[in-house]
């Protein structure tokens, strides 16, 4: 592993407890209450995993509530639990122990932008909430945003009820415009930071959708999280030789998936990945992170779908945890 600067972080070994049986070959997300349990979201049974902070598993819930796509978990202030169903067309808002307390968008039901299905490279037009939408962030205000998505090319916000407030955001390559709005943060000051994913950048923007600035020193950015300080941590998927950007511009040279931790500003403090992403500290296919109150990361991977891709070999992890040094 790798790292530019502070701040610095080792593997845990061995982090996670499943039950004797159970496996995750996908994991699409992770969030960290207010008590540091750790909440895992997956693609197969028992989809919400909930863990202590030293990796004991507690308990689980959600079979049967979500389609084979789940796609991002989000955790409120007040410990309440989103998910975002991204073939469900929908972010679901549960209490802890996984009951009901909100839907936003209309199950199954996605949304007229023209796409052909969850390609970015067919949506015709921006339309309002949802078509494959990915993640959400939760604003100093209790606003909601939502990233919308592989089938859109759209930001909104909602008010805490779920009144939709505002949308903006159009397919391209411009500012304001995206190629699969992937995650999403809100700072303290209310700016919005979006992973333009394909376009290899993160947006930002004002409450109220102005375009500020973009960060271009990043890879397929899928998720972002700010800590205490402010920081900003990215996860970034892997580009595989020949794949073609939302620039149509054809990668050369495959690079391995990895994480950056920014600040708000977008300077690198600090990156790492691994040239091998069968190692037990690489990030193979970083699709979601959390950070707890002792400032240690975790960091989710899409490991089987990135192997069916072609992007990574066999045998990758994951979930790490990576411990502040």
């Amino acid at each position: 592993m790798t790292a530019a600067s502070e701040p610095k972080f080792e593997i845990v070994d061995s982090w996670e407890q499943l039950p004797a049986g159970w496996s995750h070959p996908d994991t699409a997300a992770v969030a960290v209450d207010s008590q540091d349990r750790v909440f895992v979201l997956h693609r197969g049974e028992h989809p919400v995993l909930i863990y202590d902070r030293d990796g004991k598993f507690l308990s689980s819930w959600g079979d049967g509530l979500f389609t084979g796509q789940t796609h991002g978990i989000t955790i409120a202030p007040d410990d309440s639990v989103f998910v975002t169903d991204r073939d469900h067309h929908t972010v679901r808002k549960f209490t802890q122990d996984g009951n009901l307390l909100m839907t936003l968008g209309v199950p199954l039901t996605p949304s007229d932008t023209g796409a052909t299905g969850p390609d970015f490279r067919t949506v015709q037009r921006a339309a309002g909430p949802f078509n494959f939408p990915t993640n959400i962030a939760i604003a100093p205000t209790g606003d909601l945003y939502v990233s919308d998505g592989y089938a859109n090319a759209r930001v909104h916000r909602f008010s805490p009820s779920g009144e939709l407030l505002a949308s903006w955001g159009e397919p391209g390559t411009g500012p304001g415009q995206f190629h699969l709005p992937h995650g999403i943060a809100v700072a303290s000051d209310g700016r919005v930071f979006v992973c333009d994913r394909e376009n290899d950048r993160v947006q930002v923007f004002s409450v109220d959708g102005q375009f500020l600035t973009q960060w271009t020193d990043v890879q397929r950015p899928t998720q972002i999280v700010l800590d205490r300080a402010d920081r900003a941590y990215v996860s970034e998927l892997p580009w595989p030789a020949g794949a073609k950007t939302g620039h149509d511009t054809e990668v050369a040279t495959a690079v391995p998936g990895r994480v950056s931790v920014l600040t708000l500003g977008g300077e690198v403090l600090a990156r790492w990945s691994e040239a091998d992403p069968t190692a037990a500290d690489a990030v193979p296919a970083p699709h979601g992170l959390a950070i707890d109150s002792h400032g240690d990361l975790y960091v989710a991977d899409v490991s089987a779908t990135a192997m069916r891709n072609g992007w990574i070999p066999e045998g990758c992890g994951t979930l790490q945890k990576f411990a502040r040094r």
